[in-house]
């Protein structure tokens, strides 16, 4: 006769990984996704959430797309880094822009910018490894660090010092674990830009340490009152071999839906991330690439327009912000945001409500005035809010005049 068969429960496995899991969505995308929410159900909302240009991709780079559509080069698979052509015009344009030579061997284009860093990220990091990231920090950052297995370390900035990190706070954060410096100048949420001695004491310090870079230069051109706009490794040429850029089209050219962007980086590193992004997601789209390709052999004529409206209602916003009792806003030098501190109105009833986190505070803000803002929590310095002035002027100061009619109401 046979034993009595013997049962066991199953082990209980999570249905989704830790890894994946512990991912905090993006917040500025979740914001302007309720925006176009409410304002789809017939509500008037103005919505100052998402980071993109309210200008049309410029037409020659459109038609250049139109055109490869109809090529049937185009319907097929092609380098996993990019088309050659696009990778050359890519470091063409690298020093044109800003005076850093590299090779087009040197270059991967990457579905937009987000990829760049999350694959230069997972290139360089092993589990354990720091990160020191400056905050207020893009909401992105911290998680591709942690998605690629790295520690992400804030170094937290403030409004007295215009949002700029200083070498001595970085090296306070340093630890033996501390392997990559993020470094965005401008910078997304705060418009913060290093001037080219800050820029050059940090790459000096970095190379000093024995520490990566990984400097996002997305909003180059995008600088404003006569600040200039450094590449970290032209001040310090000898951070080369240990510094990615990561770039792209979206901000420069208004080309945020066609996602294209690249890392630079050192050849070993450039290699390692092509074999990576040859099994995540192949090549690029080949139309968006030669859009891209047309935009980078194109003269900077259709951002020197965009930069003279932002320039216009970044100062309007300013002025705006900074007559809301409790607000305290920097000028933005660079990138199209507002980061003003609403510390001071935290813990004041308002509508019957008292809010005491900047959360709270945006989510009275969009119910009570529909206005949308996304709070500082999601760039790692809870009390503020990010506006972005890349929405029309009328909209601008409908907007931030509904907000500051309800704010005056706190008590």
């Amino acid at each position: 006769m046979w034993p009595m068969s013997q049962t066991s429960t199953p082990p209980v496995r999570a249905r989704v990984s830790a890894r994946v899991g512990g991912i905090t969505e993006s917040a500025t995308l979740a914001v302007d996704a309720r925006a176009k929410a409410k304002k789809a159900a017939g509500e008037d909302i103005v919505g100052f959430g998402a980071g993109e240009p309210d200008f049309p991709t410029p037409a020659p780079i459109v038609e250049a797309a139109a055109a490869a559509c109809a090529d049937p080069r185009n319907h097929r698979y092609t380098p996993a880094g990019g088309l050659p052509e696009l990778r050359e015009a890519i470091a063409a344009k690298t020093a044109r822009d800003s005076g850093y030579e590299v090779a087009a061997a040197q270059v991967l284009v990457t579905n937009g910018g987000k990829q760049a860093i999350y694959e230069a990220f997972a290139t360089l990091l092993d589990p354990g490894d720091e990160v020191l990231v400056p905050a207020p920090y893009w909401t992105t950052y911290p998680e591709a660090v942690k998605l690629a297995g790295g520690v992400p370390v804030d170094v937290v900035t403030t409004e007295e010092q215009g949002y700029h990190v200083s070498v001595e706070q970085l090296e306070a954060a340093r630890t033996p674990r501390t392997k990559v410096l993020l470094w965005c100048s401008p910078s997304n949420p705060t418009g913060a830009v290093a001037t080219p001695a800050e820029v050059e004491a940090v790459g000096r310090w970095a190379l000093e340490q024995g520490i990566w870079v990984l400097a996002d230069e997305i909003y180059e051109h995008l600088v404003y009152g006569g600040v200039q706009h450094v590449s970290m490794p032209v001040v310090v040429p000898e951070l080369a071999g240990t510094c990615v850029v990561v770039n792209g089209v979206a901000k420069t050219y208004a080309m945020t839906g066609w996602r294209v962007g690249w890392l630079i980086g050192p050849p070993d590193v450039v290699r390692a991330a092509t074999s990576l992004q040859s099994h995540a997601t192949s090549n690029v789209g080949n139309v968006a690439q030669v859009a891209a390709l047309a935009a980078l052999r194109g003269d900077l004529s259709a951002v020197a327009q965009m930069r003279s409206a932002f320039d216009r209602r970044r100062l309007a916003m300013v002025r705006l912000l900074s007559g809301i009792p409790g607000v305290t806003c920097p000028e933005p030098e660079g990138a199209f945001y507002c980061y003003p501190s609403v510390k001071g109105l935290l813990g004041k009833t308002l509508r019957g409500r008292t809010p005491t986190t900047s959360t709270e505070l945006a989510e009275l803000v969009l119910e009570e005035a529909g206005v949308a803002v996304v709070p500082g929590e999601a760039f790692g310095t809870p009390g503020y809010f990010r506006l972005s002035y890349a929405l029309g002027d009328d909209d601008l100061v409908k907007g931030v005049t509904r907000m500051a009619e309800l704010l005056a109401e706190a008590r």
